[in-house]
């Protein structure tokens, strides 16, 4: 039987939906797709934005992922059905849960169902900000530097300190809890039916550039590290894990319960998770020293090198470099934005509110008209923006504006600091603003190809994938002109799905290797942007003014 008859399944969950695809192994078209949203998150559960607080609740995601792989197989019918030999899981990292002794999350007990704690830490939850300060500190005290593979310093976006704030704050979830456990492990934990936490297969993805593992230190940094830092830690690692699995190795085959409920057959292989990003870049067929930008809600920035070139080299202020953590025999290294798409939609909802609140709240029109027309003038608001922005003349005292609404990631984490948009008089208008807050994202993303040259690491050019490239020609021409690198926008829609379904084709030995699987299954690319010269000048000038902006709020922001 040829490749051409091999199926896979590619499931990526994203910040408010999860996405699976069945895709054909021998060419890699996209023979069936489903989206499932949130149903709590779209209700803003368990949230609140002005603390920083994100939670997911775990019935979410078994829900999202039984809906959209059994639309998929309804989709394809039973001849490929019965032809799909693996799944492989992305998610949203890091995105970690409590968990009892059995593995099961906390938030799935009757008694936790309603408890925020015992829910996925989402990762933009940044209520771990003052954790995260604490392991920074604490880890200076300590001869080994045990961050130094995580760009040299802890974020709130991660594993230990979300886990040190849960614990702190809820007894009851610290009584309860057994383990740690990543979104991305406990989903394949889940399909092959597990019932013993110890058992969960730990990706090297999220243990390397999340938890602090690493093969120099024999695993995770030893249990004094933690009981030091604060006794509610002393003997965790004990619960945690030692071994770590890269993503090409098989988690093991799917249970018969869930065999049953998706309609596939028990022989199917499931896959060691991964994050989307990482995955998201062996779907964009990522190449050594490009740097795979998926650009959603956040940005996670890939690179990957040959481990020979990395050697004795450390990148500060990223967000780590790990052996295998994209493809299997190669350092990846990853940085990127924490708000990049999010900026544009809190614009957009700003701009939005008037026509949401006349319309909705009051009786101009019947509430169905009134919805119809509200989500209209919604999804028209960022195109009209984009075009209208682009008219405007050049200038270098424009509004200025900062991209960190949600913290900084990298270039040096820092979730403290805030956004801002300076130069503002009686003219600034939507598109002026809107053309303020394009550059300062596109400039975020200027100062972390700096930083990775200036640390020795080349860039050579970018591949784009996901929402804002796919949509977004302005931001990504401008991106473009910032950089003065071009752009290649790969051609898949879902692109993070697609590579957690090459994942998907290597872990069924479909293909020995994902780079094999990469060349097979992946379509190339669709678009190329290439940088304007004649605005190399321009841009230099307006990215000097964004930096010493920048400067200043840091250096003016307390630590409280």
């Amino acid at each position: 039987m040829n490749n051409l008859n091999k199926f896979v399944i590619g499931v990526d969950y994203g910040t408010d939906s999860v996405r699976s695809v069945i895709v054909n192994a021998g060419n890699g078209q996209e023979v069936a797709t489903s989206v499932y949203y949130y149903r709590r998150w779209q209700q803003g559960l368990y949230c609140n934005a002005a603390e920083n607080q994100f939670r997911q609740h775990p019935q979410d995601y078994i829900d999202g992922l039984e809906t959209t792989i059994k639309d998929c197989v309804k989709k394809a019918g039973p001849e490929i059905a019965a032809q799909i030999k693996a799944i492989s899981v992305d998610t949203t990292g890091s995105t970690p849960v409590a968990v009892n002794a059995q593995g099961v999350p906390l938030a799935l007990l009757p008694e936790f169902k309603d408890e925020p704690n015992a829910m996925f830490v989402l990762w933009k939850d940044h209520t771990s900000i003052k954790e995260a300060a604490e392991i920074n500190a604490h880890a200076e005290k300590f001869d080994t530097n045990y961050l130094q593979y995580v760009g040299g310093i802890y974020s709130s976006e991660w594993f230990w300190a979300k886990l040190l704030h849960v614990l702190r704050v809820d007894e009851r979830v610290r009584q309860a809890m057994h383990s740690w456990v990543e979104h991305c492990d406990w989903v394949p934990f889940l399909l092959t039916g597990g019932t013993d936490a110890k058992q969960i297969m730990r990706g090297r993805c999220s243990a390397g550039h999340k938890g602090l593992w690493s093969a120099d230190f024999g695993g995770l940094p030893p249990n004094e590290f933690f009981a030091s830092l604060d006794p509610l830690l002393d003997g965790i690692t004990d619960k945690l894990y030692k071994d770590t699995y890269t993503s090409d190795v098989s988690a093991g085959t799917l249970s018969k319960e869930w065999a049953e409920r998706l309609g596939l057959s028990t022989d199917v292989q499931i896959g060691v998770g991964a994050f989307d990003a990482h995955m998201g870049a062996v779907g964009g067929q990522i190449e050594p020293y490009y740097l795979s930008k998926v650009m959603g809600t956040s940005t996670c920035d890939i690179l990957v090198a040959p481990n020979a070139d990395m050697n004795n080299k450390l990148v500060r202020g990223i967000c780590g470099q790990v052996d295998g953590s994209v493809i299997p025999g190669m350092a990846g290294l990853e940085a990127g934005q924490s708000a990049f798409g999010d900026t544009y939609a809190w614009f957009r909802k700003l701009l939005e509110w008037p026509a949401q609140s006349l319309l909705l709240n009051t009786k101009l029109v019947d509430a169905e008209t009134a919805q119809a027309l509200a989500d209209e003038i919604s999804a028209k608001i960022i195109p009209e923006l984009s075009k209208q922005a682009a008219a405007l003349p050049l200038s270098d005292s424009a509004e200025l504006a900062i991209d960190w609404f949600n913290g900084r990631r990298t270039p040096d984490a820092n979730q403290l600091l805030k956004g801002s948009i300076s130069g503002l008089n009686l003219g600034s208008d939507a598109p002026r603003l809107f053309r303020a807050l394009a550059e300062a994202t596109c400039f975020g993303a200027k100062s972390i190809v700096e930083r990775f040259e200036k640390e020795g690491v080349p860039v050579k050019g970018l591949i784009g994938i996901g929402g804002v490239a796919k949509k977004s020609p302005y931001i990504m021409q401008m991106m473009a002109d910032v950089l003065q690198m071009p752009i290649r926008i790969h051609q898949f829609e879902h692109t993070c799905a697609l590579g957690a379904a090459m994942f998907a084709a290597t872990v069924a030995g479909i293909y020995p290797d994902v780079q094999q699987a990469m060349a097979a299954m992946g379509g190339g690319f669709d678009v190329e942007y290439t940088p304007n010269k004649e605005l190399a000048g321009f841009y230099s000038k307006r990215y000097q003014q964004y930096q010493n902006l920048g400067n200043y709020i840091e250096q003016n922001t307390t630590s409280h």
